[in-house]
């Protein structure tokens, strides 16, 4: 949300208040001043005299005290000071309590789909219970179970890693090890390093020599240079951390490691690493206040919204949220939809299903691609995804 007006609105405010405060202060050190020369007066006067003395004395302070007119001082400031009081909650208000049900579509949703969404994303952040309970209101229990008992195993993992130890990571890895290898992770051999740094920096120069020899010997080929580097540190068993490889210990490698594991592990489910439920609310809050201002100037025409295929004014998206590319036919120099979508040629070029329709005269004929001289039949093209 645009916060720019809250903060100059918050700044006045402050501003009145400032200026309220510092008012009365200065009629209050008044008032005292006035007083304390009145006391001064009364307690010099002679006794024959204090009669008198008091009376004009007491005459003349509240002489001074009418003429300084506090509450009149005092009511100006205090009156701005509450009208800006009383317009900053509505400001506030109207600002980061928008009624979001103006960008609202009636779209049907799968509730299925939407129920084991929010019920994965409790598991995925380790919020059991609260997954269990809600998948048991919504009655889901086919699915959560598989989805909780899969989560558990990764959070098993994870916490037994922040205790430094590697055991359940690294059976982990290697049940998976033909998994992980088409998907170009080196998963394995990063907790094998782990796991070797550990048992050099713990004194144990002969148990990290084997370790080397059984465990990261296979990676060789492959890796060559950071087991070097690894072996290197064999040389400061029991004191890495003074040696030219202590940055070896230092405990961003374990957390590479642990997001290189959860990612691996989603992955290998068939799951994405962030949780749909976060992306979709984060993506939301970002594309929510160009909708809402649309809405506000588009009040009257509802019923056209509802009926756009498109979302009627431009939303940037960070480029977290960007997940596929956007293509734009060179020959109508439109974006593809899912009515118009993008057609891969027999020749290797891209163009969209509108465009072909055209050029072939709806598929009766042959023609030429715009990006080189080869001959296209409209049989042959087919819809690329990304």
């Amino acid at each position: 949300m645009e916060l720019t007006t809250i903060k100059d609105a918050f700044d006045r405010v402050t501003k009145k208040q400032k200026l309220s405060s510092s008012k009365a202060q200065e009629v209050f050190d008044l008032i005292d001043k006035e007083i304390k020369q009145t006391l001064q007066k009364l307690q010099s006067s002679n006794d024959c005299e204090s009669q008198i003395d008091c009376k004009s004395a007491l005459a003349e302070l509240k002489a001074k005290l009418k003429d300084i007119a506090p509450l009149s001082q005092l009511e100006s400031t205090q009156k701005e000071l509450n009208l800006a009081l009383s317009k900053y909650p509505k400001i506030l208000e109207k600002s980061c309590i928008p009624d979001i049900s103006k960008a609202y579509r009636n779209i049907d949703f799968d509730t299925h789909t939407v129920n084991e969404i929010i019920g994965s994303h409790f598991y995925r952040q380790g919020l059991f219970e609260v997954g269990d309970c809600f998948i048991n209101e919504t009655e889901e229990s086919e699915s959560a179970a598989a989805m909780k008992s899969q989560f558990q195993e990764l959070f098993g993992i994870v916490e037994a890693m922040k205790h430094r130890n590697l055991e359940p990571a690294l059976n982990w890895a290697m049940t998976n090890s033909d998994k992980l290898k088409p998907n170009g992770s080196d998963l394995l051999l990063k907790l094998h390093s782990l796991q070797f740094v550990e048992i050099v920096q713990n004194g144990n120069r002969d148990g990290a020599l084997q370790y080397s020899k059984t465990c990261l010997a296979p990676f060789a080929s492959d890796h060559m240079a950071e087991i070097q580097k690894l072996m290197g540190g064999l040389l400061w068993t029991g004191r890495l951390e003074h040696s030219p490889y202590s940055h070896l210990l230092s405990p961003a490698n374990w957390d590479k490691v642990t997001g290189e594991l959860t990612r691996q592990f989603c992955n290998i489910l068939g799951q994405s690493y962030k949780s749909p439920f976060s992306v979709t609310m984060e993506a939301g809050i970002q594309g929510l206040p160009p909708l809402l201002k649309f809405m506000n100037v588009m009040a009257g025409k509802r019923q056209e919204w509802q009926s756009m295929k498109q979302l009627p004014v431009p939303v940037e998206l960070d480029r977290e949220f960007h997940f596929h590319s956007i293509f734009v036919c060179p020959v109508s120099k439109e974006q593809s939809t899912e009515e118009n979508l993008p057609m891969l040629m027999s020749c290797g070029h891209v163009l969209c299903k509108q465009s072909i329709t055209k050029m072939s005269k709806n598929g009766t004929k042959s023609f030429k691609c715009p990006y080189c001289p080869s001959d296209v039949n409209s049989v042959q093209c087919r819809p690329l995804v990304f």
